[in-house]
């Protein structure tokens, strides 16, 4: 229960609402520098991943988390990403999966989307999902995801 605590902390100090997209460069079928340009912390992201108000991760992934019946099944499972993905490809996979499949029903964590046509509260139009932090915390809990 305290770890879940702390997790939950750990979450809240990261979230920024509303936070700029900084700039990336995609190499190939990845990212490979962090969006920060620092490691993320893979303790919020794990917290991030099982967070079904804020990434929405479980709603259509599973892995080897919490509340197994709460996971989703249309996507890829989570367990041993870290071995089949580099945290580039992982990272990539995060911010704008559409690049790699353009009719993916994943959203697009950090490009910021075309939102003509689309209602978009105004503290969010032109803003990511989730900030470059949130995105390193998760790709660095993935990237542990060997097995």
């Amino acid at each position: 229960m305290a770890g879940l605590a702390l997790a939950i902390t750990m979450l809240a100090a990261s979230h920024s609402v509303g936070e700029e997209a900084g700039p990336y460069v995609v190499t190939g079928d990845g990212i490979l520098q962090p969006l920060t340009g620092a490691k993320g912390e893979p303790a919020r992201g794990a917290a991030l991943i099982t967070d079904r108000q804020r990434s929405l991760c479980t709603l259509c992934h599973s892995g080897p988390f919490p509340d197994p019946h709460l996971h989703g099944t249309l996507a890829p499972n989570f367990a041993g990403v870290g071995a089949r993905l580099s945290e580039g490809q992982i990272r990539l996979r995060v911010v704008d999966m559409k690049r790699l499949v353009p009719n993916t029903i994943m959203p697009s964590y950090y490009r910021i989307a075309d939102e003509e046509g689309q209602r978009v509260a105004a503290g969010w139009r032109g803003k990511p999902i989730l900030s470059g932090t949130e995105i390193e915390d998760i790709v660095a809990y993935l990237a542990t995801l060997k097995g």
